[in-house]
């Protein structure tokens, strides 16, 4: 998984969740808005935190490294006997 994109992800389920939990008011039987915007924010948070931690386990210690190699014609030897 691409790091940015799992950080992206995580901050928008956050702010997602932190709005359904805190800014929105609805009462219905049996479906709890409130409670579904601090799951959000629990599994936003977890991914959040899963992201930074395999993102800079993947690359401790790595280094890259490019070779160029850069083919060259053969060379032509012509070998004459001389008489």
């Amino acid at each position: 998984m691409n790091r940015v994109a799992g950080v992206g992800t995580s901050i928008v389920l956050l702010a997602v969740g932190a709005v359904l939990a805190f800014a929105v008011s609805v009462e219905t039987d049996g479906f709890n808005v409130n409670t579904i915007g601090w799951i959000l924010m629990a599994v936003g948070a977890l991914g959040l935190i899963v992201s930074l931690i395999i993102g800079t386990a993947g690359t401790a210690g790595v280094s890259e490294r490019s070779t160029t190699v850069i083919e060259r014609e053969p060379t032509r030897v012509i070998e004459r006997d001389r008489y």
